[in-house]
């Protein structure tokens, strides 16, 4: 994927969504260190908007700032990916029984799913898999509600990105988001709510064992 500095919003922005979009995709992998000198000489721009880029991406959980070690991508273990999948348990399942419960529009979570199905390497299918989950919870009637998992959607796929690469798991994880659909066109809300939370009860489970996450 090429980056090419734009000038809206600023360099900061476009420095940050090549950084996330390295780690999100795995070349950047967790535990490694990010100097700010390498990485404005990549982007061709000074420090400042490194420094402020990284920033942001220790505020959304991507990386951590250590006085000691410097900046580095973090790291994913059971205990983070159990808390960041359980915040998604307690709250997308709603989110998407709101959105079909309002029969909202389903075709940007069609287009995800058929970019998906053509992907033609791992990063370009999960973002559209990432695509898929924000555009059946995002319609949910209830902004704050969509923010709230817009900022636990990139440690979510973080530590997606950590377990699809120890365990494959795409078939499985597509077919499941296709029967979340049919569902959701269907207009079954507590049938596409219960797809949503089995389907990522189960993947965490597969990928993180350890004592289980909340029931419906």
């Amino acid at each position: 994927m090429a980056f090419a500095p734009s000038p809206i919003p600023s360099r900061t922005q476009y420095v940050l969504e090549a950084i996330k979009h390295d780690i999100l995709t795995g070349g950047l992998r967790p535990g490694q260190a990010l100097v700010e000198t390498e990485l404005a000489a990549r982007f061709g721009v000074s420090k400042t908007p490194v420094r402020e880029a990284l920033k942001t991406l220790a505020g959304s959980g991507l990386v951590v700032m250590s006085q000691y070690k410097g900046v580095t991508v973090r790291m994913v273990d059971a205990d983070m990916a159990r808390a960041v999948y359980d915040v998604r348990l307690l709250l997308e399942p709603e989110a998407v029984r709101r959105a079909v419960a309002s029969r909202a529009p389903l075709e940007a979570a069609h287009e995800a799913l058929r970019r998906a199905a053509g992907a033609e390497d791992p990063a370009e299918r999960s973002l559209a898999n990432r695509d898929f989950h924000r555009a059946l919870y995002l319609p949910c009637g209830n902004p704050l509600l969509g923010r709230m998992l817009d900022e636990v959607r990139d440690q979510a796929a973080l530590v997606s990105t950590v377990a699809w690469a120890a365990s494959p798991s795409w078939e499985r994880e597509a077919a499941e988001h296709e029967e979340i659909l049919r569902l959701a066109d269907a207009g079954d809300v507590d049938g596409s709510g219960r797809a949503v939370h089995d389907h990522i009860a189960s993947f965490v489970e597969r990928a993180f064992p350890q004592s289980p996450l909340i029931s419906e």
